[in-house]
C-alpha cells in the first residue's frame, strides 16, 4: 500500500479548497499551484505550500501539465488530485504523472481513454447490455450516411461531440434540410473546444430527465454505486440545480441503473470515483449517456445523503485500500439539493459577469453547506469558469431541503456582480420543480427574464405598502390593507398562470 503524505491539487477555486480540507483531516500535506490571477485566492493561503505556475490564461497555467509535474518532483509530492475540469480527464496527463512515479488520484489512463471518449464508451456500454439511445455507432464520416441514419431513427435528432461535454458541439436538428449545416457547426465547435471535431448522431429523447449514478471502485475489483443525482435543471446544457435522490426513480429502476453503472466500470477496469450519466424518458426508460471519469461538481449532494466523503475515499483508493463498505451497507438518508452560484446575469441570457465582490456574506445555520473559493473584496477573474460557489442544503425530506435552500438563498448576500441566485430561487419556488414534474427543458418552458423583474417589482410594491401602513394615518390603514390583499390575490393568480 502506498502511504500518501503530500498531495498537489492541480486545480483552483472552490474544488481545490474542498479537496485540501479533506486532506487536512487525513493529516496529508497539501500543495497548491496557482496562476498570477489567483495569487490572493483563499485556496492558495490554505495550502501548506503554494507555487505560481504561470500567467492567468489556463493554457499557460492550470493546463500546463509539464510545469505541474515539475513542481511535483521539486516538492517531493506523492500524489496529484486533478479535481474537475482542466486536466482531470486528460489521459496523457494522468499517464505522464504515473510515469514520473507519482500517484494519480483518478482512474487509469486506459480507463479514462475508453470512457472519456463518448463513442468508445457507447461501444463498451452496448457490449455489456447497458440500454442505449438509438444512433450512429461511430463518428459521422459522410453526410449522406448521416441523413440515412437520421431518417431511420426519426427526427428530431441530436448531434454530439465525441470528446468533451458541457453542451459544446451539441445541436438539436428538427428536419433533414438543416442536418448538413448543423453537423458542420457542431464539428467546428467541438474542434475549437476540445481539439477533436468528431461528432455523432443520437435520437433526441423528448422530455428527458438527466440522472447520473455515482460509483466508487477500488484496485481490488470492488465497485459500488452511491445512488443517483437528478441534474435536469440546466441552462445551455450545463447543470445549475442538482439533487439527490431523484424524484423520478423507483427503488427497482434505481437498482437497475446502479447495476448498469457497476458493469460498465468493471468492463473498463475503472478505479476511483466516477459518474455514469443516463437519460430517463417520460416512460421511465433509461438510456446510457456518458461517463465522467472524475469527481463531479455536484458530488456534495451524494455526500450528504450517504454520509460519505468522496474525496477521502478517492485518496484511500489511490493508496491501495479496499472500499470500507459493500453495496448492501449503503443507504439513502434524507434529501440534499445544490445550486451553483455563478457570476452570470440570468436576466441577460446568463451572460458571465465580472466585477468585485463588494459584499459577500454566506448563509449559515442547520443543514447548510457552502463550497466556495472567494472572499469579500475579491475580483471575479475573466479567465475561468464564472462559478462563485456551490450552495447545498440537507433536510430530512425534499420539502425541508427546498425550504432550507430558499432560506439560505435569501441569506446569501452578494453585490458587485450579477449572480444566478434569483434564478435558483425562481426554480425552487416553481410548481414544476416542487412537484418533481420537470425535465431538461425546464428553463425554456418556464423561465424568462421578466419573471425575475416581476418578482422584484412585487417585493418592492409590497414593501411600499407595508411602509405606507406603518406611517399612514389610522383611517387610511384599512384602505392599504385592502390593496395589499388584492395584490396578494393577483400575484397568486399570476403565478398560477406562469406554472
Amino acid at each position: 500500500m502506498n502511504q500518501i503524505k503530500k498531495i498537489l491539487i492541480a486545480n483552483r477555486g472552490e474544488i481545490a479548497l474542498r479537496i485540501m480540507r479533506s486532506c487536512k483531516e487525513m493529516g496529508i500535506t497539501t500543495v497548491a499551484v496557482f496562476s498570477e490571477a489567483d495569487r490572493n485566492a483563499p485556496f492558495v493561503r490554505f495550502a501548506d505550500e503554494a507555487v505560481c505556475i504561470g500567467p492567468p490564461p489556463s493554457s499557460q497555467s492550470y493546463l500546463n501539465g509539464k510545469k505541474i509535474i515539475e513542481v511535483c518532483k521539486k516538492l517531493n509530492v506523492d500524489a496529484v488530485h486533478p479535481g474537475y475540469g482542466f486536466l482531470s480527464e486528460n489521459a496523457a496527463f494522468a499517464r505522464a504523472v504515473v510515469n514520473k512515479g507519482i500517484l494519480f488520484i483518478g482512474p487509469p489512463a486506459e480507463a479514462m481513454e475508453m470512457m472519456g471518449d463518448k463513442l468508445s464508451a457507447k461501444v463498451t456500454a452496448k457490449k455489456h447490455n447497458v440500454p442505449m439511445v438509438p444512433g450512429t455507432e461511430g463518428s459521422i464520416k459522410d453526410i449522406q450516411e448521416a441523413i440515412k441514419v437520421a431518417k431511420q431513427i426519426g427526427f428530431p435528432i441530436l448531434i454530439k461531440a465525441s470528446a468533451g461535454g458541457g453542451g459544446k458541439g451539441m445541436r438539436i436538428v428538427e428536419k433533414e434540410n438543416d442536418l448538413e449545416e448543423e453537423v458542420k457547426r457542431a464539428s467546428s465547435e467541438a474542434q475549437s473546444a476540445f481539439g477533436d471535431g468528431a461528432v455523432f448522431i443520437e435520437k433526441y429523447v423528448e422530455k428527458p430527465r438527466h440522472v447520473e449514478i455515482q460509483i466508487l471502485a477500488d484496485k481490488h475489483g470492488n465497485v459500488v454505486y452511491l445512488f443517483e443525482r437528478e441534474c435536469s435543471v440546466q441552462r445551455r446544457h450545463q447543470k445549475v440545480v442538482e439533487e439527490a435522490p431523484s424524484t423520478v426513480l423507483s427503488p427497482e429502476i434505481r437498482k437497475k441503473m446502479g447495476e448498469c453503472a457497476v458493469r460498465l466500470s468493471k468492463a473498463c477496469g475503472y478505479v476511483g470515483a466516477g459518474t455514469v450519466e443516463f437519460l430517463v424518458d417520460a416512460n421511465k426508460e433509461f438510456y446510457f449517456l456518458e461517463v465522467n471519469t472524475r469527481l463531479q461538481v455536484e458530488h456534495p449532494v451524494t455526500e450528504m445523503i450517504t454520509g460519505t466523503d468522496l474525496v477521502k475515499e478517492q485518496i484511500r483508493i489511490a493508496q491501495g485500500q479496499k472500499l470500507p463498505f459493500k453495496q448492501e451497507d449503503l443507504k439513502i438518508s434524507g434529501h440534499a439539493i445544490e445550486v451553483r452560484v455563478y457570476a452570470e446575469d440570468p436576466a441577460n441570457n446568463f451572460l458571465p459577469d465580472i466585477g468585485t465582490l463588494t459584499v459577500y456574506k454566506v448563509p449559515q445555520g442547520p443543514g447548510v453547506r457552502v463550497d466556495d473559493g472567494f472572499e469579500e473584496g475579491m475580483d471575479i477573474p475573466i479567465y475561468y469558469d464564472p462559478m462563485i460557489a456551490k450552495l447545498i442544503t440537507y433536510g430530512k425530506d425534499r420539502e425541508e431541503a427546498i425550504l432550507r435552500l430558499i432560506r439560505a438563498i435569501d441569506e446569501y448576500k452578494i453585490t458587485g456582480v450579477e449572480t444566478t441566485l434569483p434564478f435558483c430561487k425562481f426554480v425552487l419556488q416553481h410548481e414544476a420543480f416542487v412537484s418533481g414534474n420537470f425535465d431538461t427543458q425546464f428553463v425554456s418552458k418556464y423561465f424568462s427574464p421578466d419573471k425575475l423583474f416581476s418578482e422584484s417589482e412585487d417585493e418592492a410594491f409590497i414593501a411600499s405598502l407595508i411602509a405606507a401602513r406603518l406611517f399612514s394615518p389610522s383611517e387610511k390603514r384599512e384602505e392599504v390593507k385592502t390593496v395589499a390583499c388584492a395584490l396578494s390575490k393577483w400575484k397568486k393568480n399570476r403565478l398560477s398562470d406562469v406554472k
